[in-house]
């Protein structure tokens, strides 16, 4: 008698974790589900534009600012830094056209990133999200453009190609001092002036560092599933920034310092304002913006009645993790019999 009752003893707790495996299979599905409805849901720019922009009405101006400063910044003397006969060694390298021209960079840094973001708009139709992704590569980039611009001007590093800057010539002079006395044209003087940090290595990684992890939240590069092709196609935007400050220093425009500096500035710059408006990539819900969930709840909650059985996505901050969909099903005593949760509770109580 004693060996029946622990057999069945067994057979009970085998069947308990049957339970709750089936359990632990089915949360997962139900959230993905949760998931699957919540990307559904669309916003349009005609519905939506208007008031999501006036919501970031203030963002705008300061936006403009920053142009107005980057101007500035732009037009003003660097600092003309003592550069002496002893200095001149490293120096002394060859005048060169850039390969990346100036007006390139904020096509490739700037319109391709917000073509990309149109791309996805026309996908999902969701205006948060192209609103906020192109607002937030804007200030990344400004940002960027003017932290690089007022080091540049305060710093006033000599570029690699100074000498022929300042003696065209080849002839160079220098003051009771030391210092060189230029005779070469005023405005290549002024640019070789701006060495430290590099201006196209900062755009680059600010703009396309960006690109990559809006890529990277997209296309779930981290949904622990190891395709490898999804991180290749995050990966790509670093590599043409990374290729583009390699020219710099091969066009002797700039010392290796002066690309890492900048190329570091950029990518952190990005990355604080990617995640002003975006979760971490990595999270389960790192595909679309703040605004999006929060827009979802409001509409949700809207919707929600007040009948005996209702079902509700609600949308929840976790503090470390980020933005996440949890799927909860709430029914009166009369409606428990209803779904698989409450039939496999059922079953393991006795009462079916």
């Amino acid at each position: 008698m004693a060996w029946n009752k622990l057999g069945s003893l067994f057979s009970f707790l085998k069947f308990q974790g049957i339970l709750q495996r089936l359990r632990q299979q089915q949360a997962p599905r139900q959230s993905e589900r949760a998931r699957e409805a919540a990307k559904r849901a669309e916003y349009p720019i005609r519905t939506y534009g208007a008031k999501v922009a006036w919501n970031h009405l203030h963002d705008w101006f300061i936006l403009m600012l920053l142009v107005i400063i980057e101007v500035g910044l732009f037009v003003i003397h660097p600092f003309y830094r003592f550069v002496g006969k002893d200095m001149m060694g490293d120096l002394r390298y060859p005048m060169k056209d850039n390969t990346i021209p100036v007006w390139a960079v904020p096509i490739y840094s700037v319109l391709l990133p917000i073509c990309v973001s149109i791309f996805f708009y026309y996908r999902r139709k969701d205006v948060h999200d192209l609103h906020h992704s192109v607002l937030g590569l804007l200030f990344a980039v400004l940002i960027t453009a003017v932290i690089t611009d007022a080091i540049k001007d305060a710093v006033g590093r000599p570029r690699p190609d100074f000498f022929w800057r300042c003696f065209p010539d080849g002839k160079d002079v220098y003051d009771k001092w030391g210092n060189v006395v230029c005779h070469g044209n005023k405005a290549d003087i002024k640019e070789g002036h701006k060495s430290f940090p590099s201006g196209h290595a900062s755009w680059s990684f600010a703009g396309l560092g960006y690109l990559s992890l809006y890529l990277a939240g997209k296309i779930h590069t981290f949904d622990r599933q190891g395709h490898i092709a999804k991180l290749c196609i995050t990966l790509i935007p670093l590599l043409a920034a990374s290729l583009v400050s390699i020219s710099r220093v091969d066009d002797y425009w700039h010392h290796w310092n002066d690309v890492f500096a900048g190329g570091f500035l950029g990518l952190v710059v990005s990355a604080f304002c990617y995640r002003q408006f975006f979760p971490n990539p990595y999270d389960d819900d790192g595909w679309g913006p703040y605004a999006y969930f929060d827009a979802l709840l409001e509409e949700l909650s809207d919707n929600n009645g007040d009948g005996a059985a209702q079902t509700t996505n609600q949308l929840t901050a976790h503090p470390t993790m980020g933005v996440h969909i949890v799927n909860q099903t709430q029914g009166s005593k009369g409606d428990s019999d209803y779904g698989p949760s409450s039939r496999l509770d059922d079953i393991e109580l006795g009462r079916r």
